[in-house]
């Protein structure tokens, strides 16, 4: 690739490349442009972004979402310590940070850092350990495991994609960002969650996110259906809230999309499962989490619904 001036000129291989890495995002813009509900202002905007080929400020955006929201995070609980390209064994013995939860703490396990003016790579991976209080919590053997499972599938994420990001090096062609930080959400005497939240760029952006969530009483991984009583229905009142949220939120601003009543009926937003992505708060309502392009347009990004309390007041237990 080369450059003239503001303008960048690629060879015709390079830009087979980049037109192919679009598509798939291309083809949601030029949905919503012809939608004839939405706003002339919104539909200019649209047509504008398709006419930018290339997309680097919504790729810049998203990364930079993201190391905003690690770098919040590493001012409430500490520095995490820099250690580009170093062994676990290392890493685990200088990296820890301070106690997060009662009995479940975070460490950063390993950190992999990669930079040149094509390809950066950012990958922080946590590790969770048991406080010595874990010791007398009576639970202790449960929360090994659950914490042995969580990092083995953290691990396994993390290595999937350094393992692309280094294979994809060997092609010099193109451009690639990797981004992949932790947050905890929620340290609360019964239970503590870990986010992992996951970019991956290349010329278009996508970003992925993970919540682990322990029930500290009993030392097991929580599921969605563990919050509400044996046998009743929460997916339909869940469903049918964050339905309104959406109308409410689209209702409010006209840059906000969620497939609800779309031309493309697969497309449309219907019920969540038990196995959609979830959190308990610190106000202890449940939160819902979708992945970038799960409900609504790749713009969106990663979205999350507060349930209100009073919605789900009579299943909980």
């Amino acid at each position: 690739m080369e450059w003239a001036g503001d303008n960048m000129i690629y060879n015709d291989s390079e830009r087979k490349k980049q037109d192919e890495l679009l598509e798939d995002e291309l083809m949601v813009l030029k949905k919503e442009y012809y939608k004839p509900q939405m706003p002339k202002e919104q539909l200019e905007e649209l047509r504008r972004k398709m006419e930018r080929a290339g997309m680097e400020n919504r790729k810049q955006y998203n990364k930079g979402r993201i190391i905003k929201v690690a770098a919040a995070v590493a001012a409430c609980i500490g520095a995490f310590v820099i250690l580009p390209n170093t062994s676990g064994t290392v890493a685990h013995a200088m990296g820890e940070l301070p106690v997060i939860g009662e009995l479940v703490k975070v460490v950063t396990f390993r950190d992999y850092e990669y930079k040149t003016d094509r390809n950066t790579a950012d990958i922080d991976v946590p590790e969770l350990t048991l406080d010595e209080q874990a010791a007398d919590s009576g639970v202790k053997e449960k929360l090994e495991g659950t914490t042995d499972e969580i990092n083995a599938e953290i691990k396994q994420i993390t290595d999937k994609l350094v393992k692309e990001f280094k294979a994809n090096l060997e092609d010099e062609e193109g451009y690639q960002d990797v981004v992949v930080k932790s947050e905890v959400l929620t340290t609360k005497q019964d239970y503590f969650t870990l986010k992992l939240i996951c970019y991956q760029g290349a010329g278009s952006g996508y970003q992925w996110n993970y919540y682990y969530t322990i029930d500290l009483n009993t030392g097991e991984r929580m599921q969605l259906k563990d919050i509400f009583d044996e046998g009743t229905d929460y997916i339909t009142p869940i469903s049918e809230n964050i339905k309104e949220q959406m109308q409410a939120q689209m209702a409010a601003d006209e840059n906000v999309y969620y497939w609800l009543n779309d031309e493309v009926e697969e497309w449309n937003f219907k019920a969540i499962t038990e196995k959609t992505s979830f959190y308990l708060n610190e106000k202890d309502n449940v939160v819902i989490g979708f992945d970038e392009g799960e409900v609504a347009p790749m713009y969106m990004g990663a979205v999350e619904f507060e349930i209100p309390a009073q919605v789900l007041r009579d299943i909980r237990k």
